[in-house]
């Protein structure tokens, strides 16, 4: 699997690759994502629905200080990853 999966459950962002599971907060208001419009080593573009707003909204998560505080080397890590695909189960 060359892909990762982004989701979001209540008020955190789910990021799934390989066999590591990575969740970190998020607005209280995000109700979930819609399309991942870039990915680029550790750097993602997405639309996003919130719950104040009827449009969906661009968004941005920068994966590679999060990676560092979990202590994963971001680079070898991110570099594994060639698409982020939108899931929910």
């Amino acid at each position: 699997m060359e892909y990762a999966i982004l989701s979001s459950e209540k008020d955190y962002t789910i990021f799934r690759f390989h066999n590591r599971i990575i969740r970190f907060k998020t607005a209280y208001s995000l109700e979930y994502y819609s399309s991942v419009k870039a990915w680029e080593n550790g750097y993602l573009v997405v639309m996003a629905k919130y719950s104040h707003n009827k449009e969906d909204e661009e968004e941005y998560i920068d994966l590679i200080p999060i990676l560092e505080d979990l202590y994963i080397d971001a680079d070898s890590f991110v570099s594994q990853i060639k698409e982020v695909r939108i899931r929910y189960d």
